[in-house]
């Protein structure tokens, strides 16, 4: 087994690092094993452990159209957007 030697520094929001701690005590780990697990999976996937994607145009359009307020729909039930969807 090799020497556990190297060290990993990162800074993110305090928020964020509690929340992620909590969830991770509710584990059974702390913040050292997950990141431990997570560089071993990395390693292993050759790659992130888990699937990222930049959204195709239309999606990209729409998130930037949602953002602006523009182009956006209000249905007064559930029937009137699956009516409009085609459901």
């Amino acid at each position: 087994m090799s020497k556990k030697t190297a060290t990993v520094r990162a800074r993110i929001e305090p928020g964020l690092k509690k929340e992620t701690e909590r969830i991770l005590d509710q584990l059974g780990l702390n913040t050292t094993e997950a990141i431990r697990i997570f560089f071993k999976q990395v390693n292993l996937q050759r790659g992130l452990p888990f699937e990222m994607k930049l959204p195709n145009e239309m999606t990209h359009q729409a998130i930037v159209d949602a953002k602006a307020g523009q182009k956006l729909k209000e249905f007064n039930t559930t029937e009137e957007l699956f009516e409009d969807l085609d459901i």
